[in-house]
């Protein structure tokens, strides 16, 4: 043995250590960095999709093909791209290896030997996967209800405070828990079938691949006039059969780890049904389609009544708000109001009232356009100049600032020449201005859902109106957590500002700042009148 040159090599070895490190981990890098393009860039598709007008709420609300978009936009974006790139890095290799091999094998052997193993991998390729068809549909399937079990946690969250005040937590705990025992029952279900199929799948695509490998490169060996067997000694066979039989061991191998990459492509096949499914439904929603379960209705002589979701016409006008025979109807056919027919101009508020479900909630979002209208025609001003103040009003995640001036930006407001003097002033009017140096001023942090009282974020919400000061403002119950006298003041102002209102509201005390009333009954009627001394005020 040459001490020397094994040395030599050993010191060749050595030095090129760190290069194959580099190599490995650049492969790993490149592989890391291709998963999260790709999910960069199929996220950024899908949200300009959702977030594009009223999406967001018009696949939740109006259209029932999705449970949980939340569920698919997050956790199923993020598997659906970890599985395509695991699959490319899987298959790619092997694909190369049975090429090369295929070659060498085909030009030395003949085609009939690579041949064989080819007519393998088709035929073990087609029967594993019809045996794999479930993998599909349980995929879907443990996606929806890992959704579902995520749903029953947040809204355990979500109405936290109501649920302790009803001590309902036994009752909450058996919801989440069967939700927990529906997910486990299908988690191992599939376990099963996975082990199962993994049994098979090693049987097939490992063990039985070799054996036909070994076959095939036999065969030539026990032909007497192969181009291997004449002319060469018995030492040279055995070393071609060495050769040869490791070529096709490989090739087997090979083939064996694509037969197997094979499960990973039906786990693809449920994602990918997954994010088509959310990507048509977006596309459908974007484009005035919906899809929910309709309440069949009749005309009065027995006829059925055609309910068209768009079938109406809206108008955009400033400084007006007409419905002329506009039908209230939710978005599942469910007729509240056959014809609804009044006019405000700016300048005129008007009182609200009705029992709930009576069509209050369903007139404001069809001004808001979130609901589709579904005949007469709605003369309302533009997207902007209507403004929408709820009884729980939203606060965003941000500073101080970013809750007033929702949901402009500190830049958009710099760009239009407003000034934190300004904001001062709206707090001013509301009570609040004490809020700037308990919070520590307008660039304060905090989860301001949970900071405000509710009557503060009532206040706050009013602000937001002065700030953007549309031409009419839809206010529903937002003053209930909010004392008489400064609920007047906010009303005055707005009077002041040329703010028009639509006013939910069950107080007495807001007739006076009202000129007329649109009253519901509940059961199809309503009025809509002027308020004078003869007008008979309800409420607490």
């Amino acid at each position: 043995m040459n001490l020397k040159e094994f040395r030599r090599l050993l010191i060749q070895f050595f030095m090129s250590m760190p290069l194959i490190s580099l190599v490995n981990n650049v492969l790993k890098w490149s592989i890391g960095e291709v998963k999260l393009r790709l999910r960069t860039n199929l996220s950024l598709h899908l949200y300009q999709q959702y977030l594009k007008g009223f999406t967001y709420y018009q696949v939740t609300n109006l259209d029932n093909r999705i449970a949980n978009a939340d569920q698919l936009l997050t956790t199923d974006i993020d598997k659906f791209c970890e599985t395509v790139i695991d699959l490319y890095s899987n298959i790619s290799k092997p694909l190369l290896d049975i090429s090369i091999y295929l070659y060498r094998l085909t030009v030395n052997l003949g085609p009939s030997t690579p041949g064989i193993m080819m007519a393998y991998l088709f035929f073990s390729g087609i029967f594993l996967t019809y045996l794999r068809k479930p993998t599909a549909r349980m995929t879907v399937q443990e996606q929806k209800l890992e959704g579902e079990f995520r749903y029953v946690n947040s809204r355990l969250i979500t109405n936290s405070e109501e649920i302790a005040f009803y001590q309902g937590n036994h009752r909450e705990q058996l919801t989440i828990l069967a939700s927990f025992y529906k997910l486990t029952r299908h988690l191992r279900k599939f376990l099963n079938f996975r082990v199962g199929m993994g049994f098979i799948d090693n049987i097939i695509a490992k063990y039985i691949a070799i054996t036909v490998g070994f076959y095939a490169v036999s065969r030539p060996f026990f032909v007497a006039d192969h181009n291997l067997l004449t002319g060469g000694t018995e030492q040279d066979r055995f070393k071609h059969y060495y050769t040869y039989g490791r070529m096709l061991v490989k090739m087997a191998e090979g083939i064996g780890r694509l037969v197997l990459s094979g499960r990973e492509l039906s786990k693809l096949a449920g994602l990918t049904a997954r994010v088509t499914q959310l990507r048509a439904v977006l596309d459908d929603v974007n484009a005035g389609r919906y899809t929910s379960t309709m309440v069949e209705r009749q005309n009065g002589d027995g006829s059925p009544m055609i309910l068209a979701p768009g079938a109406g016409k809206i108008i955009y006008q400033d400084k007006i708000i007409r419905f002329d025979k506009v039908p209230l109807v939710t978005p599942n056919g469910d007729v509240l109001i056959k014809e609804l027919t009044f006019e405000v101009k700016s300048g005129i508020n008007v009182l609200v009232c009705g029992p709930n479900g009576c069509g209050k909630s369903s007139m404001f979002r069809m001004l808001g356009e979130l609901w589709p209208i579904f005949g007469g025609t709605l003369t309302k001003p533009p997207k902007g100049k209507l403004f929408y103040v709820p009884q729980r009003p939203y606060m965003t995640l941000g500073t101080f600032r970013d809750q007033v001036i929702y949901p402009q930006t500190r830049e958009e407001m710099v760009r239009r020449g407003r000034t934190d003097a300004e904001l001062r002033r709206f707090l001013d009017i509301v009570q609040l201005s004490y809020l700037i140096q308990r919070e520590g001023g307008w660039d304060a942090v905090e989860d301001w859902m949970d900071v405000l009282s509710g009557g503060e974020k009532q206040r706050i919400a009013m602000a937001r109106l002065f700030y953007h000061a549309p031409q009419f403002a839809i206010l529903d119950e937002c003053t209930s957590a909010v004392s008489v006298d400064v609920e007047g003041h906010m009303y005055q102002y707005c009077r002041e500002m040329g703010i028009s209102l639509f006013t939910v509201s069950h107080r007495k005390s807001l007739w006076k700042h009202h000129d007329h009333y649109l009253q519901m009954d509940g059961r199809g009627g309503y009025v809509f009148g002027k308020i004078d001394n003869e007008t008979t005020e309800f409420g607490s």
